[in-house]
């Protein structure tokens, strides 16, 4: 592995996220394509992208910083779950499933950003 956010088992996650948000949202009407689908996978691609980006940067403020809109990001995740049960187009389960995946990975990515937060302090 050649690039620190490899190691991180936050990013695989997020990466999991991202494929299940991508094979749910196959199966979303035609008329959500440029609204709602795309939203939903572009926040989900977001949460790694960002978890990816931030690793890499030359300070712990910067990593955290993009830890933050990760988590911003699984958040509107969260927000488009809520959208698509009430318009109907995403079963309970997967609704659950997404959720529940997204609340892990916000759990994960706080206690990373705790973790720079105090390293950066010392």
């Amino acid at each position: 592995m050649a690039f620190k956010f490899e190691k991180l088992n936050v990013w695989h996650k997020a990466v999991v996220l991202s494929e299940k948000v991508h094979q749910i949202t196959s199966h979303f009407p035609h008329d959500e394509l440029y609204v709602l689908t795309t939203q939903i996978k572009r926040a989900a691609d977001s949460v790694s992208l960002n978890i990816a980006e931030g690793s890499i940067g030359q300070t712990n403020p910067e990593f955290i910083r993009s830890l933050g809109i990760a988590v911003r990001s699984a958040i509107e995740v969260v927000g488009c779950l809520f959208l698509a049960k009430r318009r109907r187009i995403i079963s309970d389960t997967d609704f659950n499933t997404v959720y529940n995946m997204c609340e892990e990975i916000v759990v994960m990515i706080n206690a990373l950003r705790n973790t720079l937060q105090q390293k950066h302090q010392h």
